[in-house]
């Protein structure tokens, strides 16, 4: 089993035919879908694909306007509070309080988690994710690398087994990123945890992904492996295969224009 292969278990997220309309607008359109347990799965797509309303649908910030979601065999709509103690979110585009010292912010949020030894969990996770020497800054004046691996921390104190990460590297150096998602890596290895990975990093997504899915305009595409989609598309890279469907797009909106 190579380390992004997941553990031999069933599906932890469920998604059936989740539809959510804003006004005329479908933001996301009959999705369905799973991801195994122990898997590391992305999910792509263009701007206004709908990630990041599925991924609000997932964690029960937004209800849906029809479907169903299930979170390690719970239904969300109605047994939201089962669950929610074993799930987190990262994005570097959701701010911590910017007054708070970093510290301040995790203890916070350690607490509204119910973590025991609140400060014994921050220590480890500074150590871990390279913090120590930012926990007494004021969040607000932390560089955008910063902040991100700041709301990693903070997406990792009550230990997830449901991790969703919208764009877990953004504004990190080469370095630094290849670090965390070598620590994502180890983290669902040594605690089978399940990780739905947003992101626009098709290297990261090579890397980490054992299950990837293709959005557009709010469905589902295509989905496979990065090496079932890269022969399937006959490309080198899923960057190739994202363009390949982006332009695929542009050019079913360019055909009904004629």
């Amino acid at each position: 089993m190579t380390s992004k292969e997941p553990s031999d278990t069933g599906p932890a997220i469920e998604v059936a035919d989740l539809t959510k309309t804003f006004g005329p607008t479908v933001a996301v359109d009959h999705l369905s879908f799973q991801v195994r347990g122990g898997a590391i799965c992305g999910l792509l797509g263009g701007n206004g694909a709908g990630k990041t309303t599925t991924i609000s649908m997932l964690l029960g910030l937004l209800l849906p306007s029809s479907g169903s979601v299930r979170v390690l065999g719970q239904d969300m709509l109605r047994h939201r509070h089962r669950v929610l103690p074993h799930m987190n979110f990262s994005s570097p585009y959701v701010d911590l309080p910017h007054r708070l010292t970093v510290r301040e912010n995790l203890a916070v949020y350690a607490r509204l988690y119910g973590l025991r030894q609140v400060g014994a969990r921050i220590a480890e996770l500074a150590h871990a994710l390279d913090v120590e020497r930012l926990l007494d800054r004021e969040t607000g004046k932390l560089s955008a690398g910063q902040k991100t691996r700041v709301a990693l921390a903070k997406a990792l104190l009550n230990a997830p087994k449901v991790l969703l990460l919208d764009e877990p590297t953004a504004s990190l150096d080469p370095d630094t990123a290849d670090w965390i998602r070598t620590y994502l890596e180890d983290y669902r290895r040594e605690t089978g945890a399940t990780i739905l990975l947003a992101s626009h990093n098709m290297l990261e997504v090579e890397r980490l992904c054992s299950d990837v899915l293709m959005m557009r305009t709010g469905r589902i595409v295509d989905r496979g492996t990065p090496e079932e989609l890269l022969s399937r598309y006959g490309r080198e890279s899923l960057e190739e295969v994202f363009l390949d469907i982006a332009r695929e797009r542009r050019k079913g909106v360019a055909d009904a224009a004629e």
